[in-house]
């Protein structure tokens, strides 16, 4: 019965940290707050060259640091529900077809779009194949979000150029991943 009740605590204790962190804007409150992440994605930095910031943005970007984060549902005759805009989801918003691809190239079937550690890993190979593919820099936020964004072929096609929203978006990755940068060197000094 003690077991039980322990295992029962245990459980419902970690219900809350799957939220986000309270503070989006600042790095160091979001490294205090959840130090387990950021251990995730220094892991990554050193596997595979993204800095934490670059994957901060994008993570901010993509989800909101939101674990079970899906795109906005489809409507038939704008009220019945009919699925939704693409497969992407998690942490990262990786869609089925590029998770499956991370899996299958890194050997990681467990992975999961939902936890954190595999999503961060997923950012990280994913910018490192953009570097590979694409000659994208591993620290140039913007360009590695707008490859993460259009997929390897649709930014080698500068299938973006077009798109004033998107560009948009990926200077406000930039941005962020400069303000992360600065604030982590603050609270890492």
């Amino acid at each position: 019965m003690r077991r039980m009740a322990i295992l029962l605590v245990l459980a419902l204790a970690s219900c809350g940290a799957s939220g986000p962190p309270s503070n989006l804007d600042n790095a160091c409150a979001i490294k205090d707050e959840r130090p387990g992440w950021h251990k995730a994605m220094t892991r990554t930095e050193r596997k595979w060259g993204v800095p934490v910031e670059v994957q901060m943005a994008t993570l901010y970007q993509e989800s909101k640091y939101v674990h079970d984060a899906r795109t906005p549902r489809k409507y038939v005759l704008g009220f019945i529900p009919n699925g939704r805009r693409s497969t992407a989801y998690g942490f990262s918003q990786a869609i089925d077809g590029t998770w499956d691809w991370y899996q299958d190239d890194t050997g990681k079937r467990r992975a999961k779009r939902t936890d954190f550690s595999d999503s961060s890993d997923f950012i990280g190979w994913y910018m490192h194949k953009s570097w590979e593919k694409n000659g994208i820099a591993k620290n140039d936020a913007y360009n590695q979000y707008l490859a993460y964004h259009q997929g390897h072929a649709g930014y080698a096609r500068g299938s973006y150029r077009n798109q004033r929203w998107l560009i948009n978006v990926a200077r406000s990755v930039q941005d962020r991943a400069v303000m992360y940068g600065t604030q982590l060197n603050y609270c890492n000094g």
